[in-house]
């Protein structure tokens, strides 16, 4: 079961980068000081990646927990 509790712990990583990845693009349109229509046209491609990225996270959290309850 260690296997499991090791590709859940990369899959998390994996997810938490994408996450930050988002967060970095967000702030930099906000620096580029677009306007309100553009703004929501970008953060519109950056929302369904960050949302993907907390179910990628939440997957692996969660092969984490079920390697440790079955180890």
């Amino acid at each position: 079961m260690d296997i499991i509790i090791w590709i859940g712990a990369a899959i998390t990583l994996v997810g938490f980068a994408a996450i930050l990845w988002s967060l970095l693009a967000v702030l930099r349109l906000r620096r580029q000081g677009l306007d309100d229509a553009q703004m929501r046209t970008r953060l519109a491609r950056i929302v369904p990646l960050n949302i993907g990225a907390l179910m990628l996270s939440m997957l692996g959290l969660m092969m984490v927990v079920v390697g440790i309850i079955l180890s």
